[in-house]
């Protein structure tokens, strides 16, 4: 007599599953809208029926969009979010990675390596606005940015372990520098995810909002960005990265190239002329 395995509650916590084989899939998996004259630029991971779980194409379009905003000088702030109510993303889509090959699989990983890279590496501010579900790759996603707004249903988690993967988009080197270490740590070793609430009070997220004011929360942030000289904001967010981990005093001088660079630039005359004569600075696009 055959008996089906029985079924576990292992994955309840984690509160989703494969996306449906039968689903419609959007035109585009990724969106990007220009916004206050292109000096912000919204992206939004479109899979919202599989919880916007990322698909080797997806990735490939949020590649391509990041490495377009790149070199758009008129854009200053970068949003990063995903669509629906339900999650920002689950990582990669499981469904599709069921029946790849070893090749399949390595070459997807090298294309989501670059993507993630590429969100590290952008000179232009980018943070992630967490509307749900944060998970795996998509936890990685958002830890890849210069800082987290989240909503207040939000959860975030590297499962990764429970499926038999160590985590590979980062979370092992990124997370411990958001959490506490040992927190860091319990999270990539059981897969239990965290709350909102809880990423809140360790750090890992600046600020919770209600999920249906969480974009224009994230808006404000992105337009009060936008309104400060690009080329400070550029040179001060690479003095941090740059900075971070570095002895101290290699830290300050990092900090302090950047510091001169500025100093000399035409946006420190047009600040400093803008707060004489009580108006709004008018700071051109950076140069490179």
């Amino acid at each position: 007599m055959v008996t089906s395995p029985a079924r576990t509650d292992r994955w309840k916590a984690l509160d989703f599953g494969p996306p449906p084989s039968d689903a419609q899939e959007p035109d585009q998996p990724v969106l990007v809208e220009y916004t206050q004259d292109e000096k912000v630029a919204v992206i939004t991971l479109n899979r919202p029926h599989a919880d916007n779980a990322i698909t080797t194409a997806m990735g490939a379009r949020l590649t391509e969009i990041l490495e377009t905003i790149a070199v758009r000088p008129a854009v200053r702030a970068v949003i990063l979010t995903g669509a629906g109510r339900r999650a920002f993303s689950v990582g990669s889509d499981l469904r599709q990675r069921k029946d790849m090959t070893k090749e399949d699989w390595l070459r997807q990983r090298q294309d989501f390596d670059r993507t993630l890279y590429t969100v590290r590496q952008l000179r232009k501010p980018v943070f992630a606005a967490v509307n749900g579900i944060a998970y795996g790759g998509g936890c990685e996603l958002a830890q890849s940015t210069d800082f987290i707004i989240a909503s207040d249903n939000a959860t975030f988690g590297q499962p990764e372990a429970m499926l038999g993967l160590a985590a590979g988009g980062g979370s092992p080197a990124l997370l411990p520098r958001v959490l506490p270490p040992g927190k860091a740590m319990q999270m990539l070793m059981t897969g239990d995810p965290i709350s909102a609430q809880e990423a809140h009070r360790l750090g890992m997220v600046n600020e919770l909002h209600p999920q249906d004011e969480l974009l224009g929360a994230a808006r404000r942030i992105a337009a009060k960005i936008a309104s400060n000289s690009p080329t400070a904001v550029q040179a001060v967010k690479q003095a941090v990265r740059m900075g971070q981990g570095e002895p101290i005093e290699q830290a300050i001088a990092i900090m302090m190239e950047a510091h001169w660079r500025s100093a000399v630039h035409p946006d420190r005359v047009e600040g400093i002329g803008a707060f004489n004569e009580d108006r709004e600075p008018d700071f051109a696009d950076p140069d490179h």
